[in-house]
């Protein structure tokens, strides 16, 4: 057995390295700056032209814009994530009929803005009004907050479609080999292994979505619903004041950021297995 004879003696940490003063850095170091300047200078207008009235008056309007905004995000991503899975199934499907049509629907509505989807439904539909109310279903079609959560409802599917299938793709075959090898069932190899490694891609790319529909939804002002951006340029149409507006943005950036930093800790807690 080998053991030492000496101790090496300790060395003193290397000196740090002083940083560079680059033009990049300036360059960052004024961006930041000016966009500090300009949040005080808005956030100063806001606070030395309070207008406790036009608060008192239009303050409800905009709790009630808020609450339709959030319902029609929050439902329309709920089925579009229930919607979102046959569509993935049929994305990955080896059935060319299947595949054709689920890749024909992701292509058709990814590929066209939101706004103009909800035109075709609100408007588009009114014209076969005959045929819609022989089939009982006027009653959905006439009213634009049905349309809109329709709409938003097909867009996000096929978002969501698009970010399972790539998330299930994404897992290492091996995976599955393993499972079989094991003598696992498929379903028990899919929801067991391949689904939950799947899903801890996907989360960054769901947050994403929910985000991209919280600010998307502000098209629906544009058929006659009353959300946040509707009572916002209702409340506008009234005052002409440009600080409707700053109101809307806070009460956006306010809803982002809360789903920003609770995502992060959704986010934080499933993969804490994977951090070293």
């Amino acid at each position: 057995m080998s053991h030492a004879l000496e101790i090496i003696p300790a060395r003193p940490a290397p000196a740090a390295r002083a940083s560079k003063i680059t033009g990049t850095r300036v360059l960052g170091y004024l961006l930041v700056g000016l966009w500090l300047v300009l949040g005080a200078a808005l956030l100063w207008s806001v606070v030395s032209n309070w207008d406790i009235e036009k608060v008192s008056r239009y303050g409800p309007r905009y709790l009630n814009g808020l609450a339709t905004t959030l319902a029609l995000t929050a439902i329309s991503i709920t089925l579009g994530a229930v919607l979102s899975v046959p569509v993935a199934f049929a994305r990955m499907a080896k059935n060319p009929v299947l595949n054709a049509i689920s890749y024909t629907y992701v292509y058709v509505f990814r590929s066209t803005p939101m706004l103009l989807q909800i035109f075709l439904i609100y408007y588009g539909l009114g014209s076969f009004r005959p045929q819609i109310e022989a089939v009982g279903l006027w009653w959905f079609f006439r009213e634009a907050w049905y349309c809109a959560l329709f709409a938003m409802t097909l867009n996000t599917a096929a978002y969501q479609a698009e970010i399972l299938r790539g998330a299930i793709e994404s897992v290492p075959r091996g995976q599955t080999e393993g499972a079989k090898s094991l003598g696992l069932p498929t379903s028990v190899t899919f929801w067991k292994i391949i689904l939950p490694q799947a899903l801890i891609v996907a989360l960054r790319p769901y947050g994403n979505e929910i985000i991209f529909m919280i600010k998307g939804s502000a098209v629906v002002a544009v058929v006659t619903v009353l959300d946040l951006m509707g009572q916002t340029r209702y409340a506008f149409s009234r005052t002409f004041d440009y600080q409707t507006y700053l109101w809307a943005a806070i009460f956006y950036l306010a809803i982002v950021e809360t789903l920003r930093h609770t995502w992060a800790a959704i986010e934080a807690r499933l993969t804490r297995h994977l951090k070293r």
